[in-house]
């Protein structure tokens, strides 16, 4: 078989794995109907949870996989074995957050990359909207917003999907906004870098999800390096 391209792209992020899971990865990525998809689907999930610099691209794996399956056998054993796993993981944030806060911020990143990546019908994924808002809603409460490395995963994550969010759902970001306005001008707890990227977040949604140069400038001369 002839891997497409994006296949390709994502044999480089496979080489933090050990040699039997590269070997999976691999597989899966070329000859889907040879591996058990749902095996491969809660490896990702795991290593994602694990290694936050790999929850930022998986989305591009499993949108690669999904591919490969799809003009293999015209099935979808993966995405619906991605789906189930992010479900789960979804439905016990709250445990995986006071056992694991960086476990709960690369869970947060994975399914805002996945979200960013998959697409029925050149579309988002619906089934995915509402369980990201709730996970952007859960950082945007006082006592995420104290966590720098949870306001810095809520502003990452809404400089990257927050405009196709809006797009599904205008009502709920700006309610998601509402709680950020708040978090920002009542700022007990809040560090001056949290204040910092909060105000960068609600002035770029106010100029239409984009930066200007100045603001880019102003910014990111005060953000850490």
């Amino acid at each position: 078989m002839v891997m497409g391209e994006a296949g390709r792209e994502e044999y480089s992020k496979i080489q933090s794995f050990d040699a039997e899971t590269q070997r999976l990865l691999k597989t899966a990525l070329k000859d889907p109907g040879a591996v058990d998809l749902e095996k491969v689907a809660n490896v990702i999930v795991d290593h994602s949870l694990q290694d936050c610099v790999f929850s930022k691209e998986a989305g591009r794996m499993c949108y690669a996989i999904i591919q490969a399956e799809s003009q293999q056998a015209g099935q979808s054993v993966f995405r619906r074995g991605l789906l189930n796993r992010l479900q789960q993981e979804y439905q016990a944030r709250e445990q995986l957050r006071a056992r694991s806060l960086r476990g709960w911020v690369c869970y947060v990143t994975f399914i805002c990359n996945v979200f960013d990546h998959l697409r029925v019908n050149n579309m988002p994924m619906m089934a995915l909207v509402n369980p990201v808002y709730d996970c952007l809603f859960r950082l945007a409460q006082p006592d995420s917003l104290s966590e720098e490395e949870e306001v810095d995963c809520l502003v990452l994550q809404l400089h990257r999907v927050g405009e196709q969010l809006e797009r599904m759902n205008g009502q709920r970001m700006e309610e998601l906004f509402i709680l950020l306005r708040d978090g920002f001008l009542l700022p007990a707890g809040l560090s001056s870098l949290a204040q910092l990227l909060l105000l960068e977040i609600i002035e770029f949604r106010a100029a239409g999800w984009t930066t200007s140069p100045a603001a880019h400038k102003y910014y990111y001369s005060e953000l850490p390096d």
